[in-house]
């Protein structure tokens, strides 16, 4: 069964479903590229691993209880002396981290990076130590002569891609946003701006000059990870998503839903 949606489906934002959406997403962009691109070019998943505190959006897989014995009570002078009750210890362990993302190499010349590709997590998008080092990341490689790919799928969160915001906002409204940024000309974006009704774009991925572009058709590459993955026997589409809707989109949203009938 494929997404009821003509595009990205909300309900895949979730936090239970977007870790394996995430991965898919970078493994079947991969798979699309590899036949377009060789034999000069190889395109190869990549890994990040960074650790952080753990905070609200993260979820320790361990954490250690233990409860001080109670000590007898302290004497002065044969006079009791009022301690402390003692707290029960909690210890979460920092979070391990690991991000994936898609690169382009240059085997004929000795497998030089050319284009980095990044698919936006929630850690990346969410005030704190992930989106800083994501963001540190970013800047290292637009100092350098690699072209960068950016791909937001999630509507929630602080827009990270490279573009600087003040030049996004004058085309709201707009849930969704691809960037390219290429290396030797960083002072324009291509920017894809996507609404929740539209299909998701084909996306012109740099290579070497005088090389053409790449084509990554993003919306295939989603229909690939929908299908494969599943997602129909995850998603309850009678409930509203766990991502927010406009008042429109949510509407809208709901007539399709009926129209498929997904929806009572």
């Amino acid at each position: 069964m494929p997404s009821p949606f003509p595009g990205m489906d909300p309900y895949l934002e979730s936090r239970a479903i977007w870790p394996d959406l995430h991965q898919s997403l970078i493994t079947y962009s991969r798979d699309a590229l590899q036949p377009r691109i060789r034999p000069r070019y190889h395109a190869r998943i990549g890994e990040r691993i960074y650790v952080i505190p753990s905070h609200r959006i993260i979820y320790p897989d361990i954490s250690i209880t233990w409860r001080r014995p109670e000590p007898a009570p302290a004497l002065a002078g044969g006079v009791a002396v009022l301690a402390p009750d003692e707290p029960t210890i909690i210890s979460v362990p920092p979070q391990e981290v690991r991000e994936t993302f898609v690169e382009i190499l240059d085997l004929t010349q000795g497998g030089r990076l050319v284009t980095v590709i990044e698919v936006l997590s929630p850690a990346n998008k969410m005030p704190g130590e992930g989106r800083e080092l994501y963001l540190r990341k970013q800047e290292e490689l637009l100092a350098g002569e690699v072209h960068l790919v950016e791909i937001d799928l999630l509507s929630q969160g602080e827009p990270t891609v490279a573009a600087p915001l003040s030049s996004l906002d004058p085309y709201r409204p707009w849930r969704y946003l691809i960037s390219v940024s290429r290396a030797g000309n960083r002072e324009k974006f291509e920017v894809y701006f996507v609404g929740l009704r539209q299909r998701l774009p084909r996306v012109a991925i740099p290579l070497t000059e005088p090389d053409p572009d790449a084509t990554l058709d993003l919306q295939a590459v989603f229909e690939q990870c929908y299908e494969r993955g599943a997602y129909e026997d995850l998603v309850d589409y009678g409930k509203e998503p766990e991502a927010r809707l406009t008042e429109e989109d949510a509407a809208w949203a709901d007539a399709l839903l009926r129209e498929k009938k997904l929806r009572a």
